[in-house]
């Protein structure tokens, strides 16, 4: 069995969690500090906080912020987009996407802004950053905040620029990701201010720069949450980060095998202009007529392929009556995507077994 995805650890993955436990530090602690400083300079921003997961990160960026009225999202996403605009008390407002890439454009967003519009959330789908020039002056242009869902995209670039750069940056380290800690995400952002005020509503509300008569008292200035990160997932971090460009440029090297290799009549990711995909997945495009069949038929001869996404979010029974108009894209990609296996350890062997059953079951299906 080929399973859709399986995380790179290695030894010094093992050697690092093992000076975190013998150091005591097992919460949040220097290595999340460590962690943080590496991530933020990798990232090219100011500040980078820990925490517990990326939809955590989405948030508490909208509380950060008291983000309450309407937020533009693409329906073609992970349920937890919407499910961190609805709990920090705001109403996500759903957009279609490009058909060949998966993303959000500022041509998508802007018939959907109101003046009740106070945020938009572009999720950089699969690898691959939106066209973000376009969305930063569209933001700029209505005084919107612009917070990116960079989940999928850990070290993608737009016109050399990496995801997470040119808003508040929120990402996920879950075990499918382009690096992992097990759970876990991490927030960036150039605004001090906002750094601080999300590190204290993540930590119990608690500021440890308040003045206090005695060291030992921890004061509350607000209600906070616990959605701290451990000190042994920020260990493990460290090392998954110091190995993600090297990861990063195994992903593409097997998507490039694949799209070269399968058949002509399937449709393959393309890299859309300015954009360095680091293939966080490998996704394929057939006829609706045809998709759920073959997926099937993978899956049988042992290929642990997926869809993202279908249902798209907007289909979901919580969110059938928030708007979901004009979402053609959304509508034809939830009917026709595959999702093939993409990890950076896939062999040669892996590779051409995906390709061979891929094209015969297409070939068979498609007649």
């Amino acid at each position: 069995m080929i399973p859709l995805c399986r995380p790179s650890i290695g030894q010094d993955e093992f050697k690092k969690i093992q000076e975190v436990l013998i150091s005591g530090w097992l919460t949040h602690g220097p290595f999340n500090e460590e962690f943080e400083e590496s991530f933020a300079k990798y990232i090219g921003v100011g500040y980078a906080q820990t925490i517990n997961s990326c939809a955590s990160a989405l948030f508490i960026a909208l509380k950060a912020l008291n983000i309450t009225g309407e937020v533009i999202i693409p329906s073609f996403t992970f349920v937890a987009t919407a499910h961190a605009v609805v709990l920090a008390g705001a109403k996500p407002v759903f957009a279609d996407v490009d058909y060949n890439s998966g993303n959000i454009t500022a041509q998508m967003i802007e018939p959907l802004i109101t003046d009740k519009t106070q945020a938009v959330i572009p999720v950089h789908f699969s690898g691959q950053s939106c066209k973000m020039d376009e969305i930063v002056e569209l933001c700029e242009k209505h005084k919107l905040v612009l917070i990116e869902d960079s989940a999928e995209a850990i070290g993608a670039t737009y016109k050399n620029r990496k995801t997470g750069s040119f808003g508040i940056g929120c990402f996920s380290f879950f075990p499918t990701k382009n690096m992992t800690t097990g759970e876990g995400g991490m927030i960036t952002t150039n605004d001090a201010e906002l750094a601080h005020k999300i590190k204290v509503l993540i930590s119990h509300g608690i500021d440890k720069t308040t003045n206090t008569k005695f060291p030992w008292q921890r004061e509350a200035v607000t209600a906070g949450y616990n959605l701290r990160m451990s000190g042994i997932l920020a260990g493990l971090g460290m090392i998954q980060l110091q190995k993600l460009d090297q990861m990063n440029a195994k992903r593409r090297e097997h998507a490039k095998y694949l799209s070269d290799n399968l058949s002509g009549d399937i449709e393959t990711p393309k890299e859309t202009n300015g954009c360095h995909h680091v293939y966080q997945m490998y996704t394929i495009k057939v006829k609706p007529e045809i998709r759920n069949a073959m997926v099937e038929e993978l899956k049988k001869s042992g290929i642990g392929v997926s869809v993202h996404f279908s249902p798209a979010v907007h289909q979901q029974a919580y969110y059938k009556n928030y708007n979901h108009e004009n979402l053609a894209n959304t509508q034809k990609l939830s009917e026709s995507i595959i999702t093939l296996p993409m990890f950076p350890d896939l062999t040669k062997d892996d590779l051409d077994y995906i390709i061979k059953q891929t094209n015969d079951i297409f070939k068979k299906l498609n007649n």
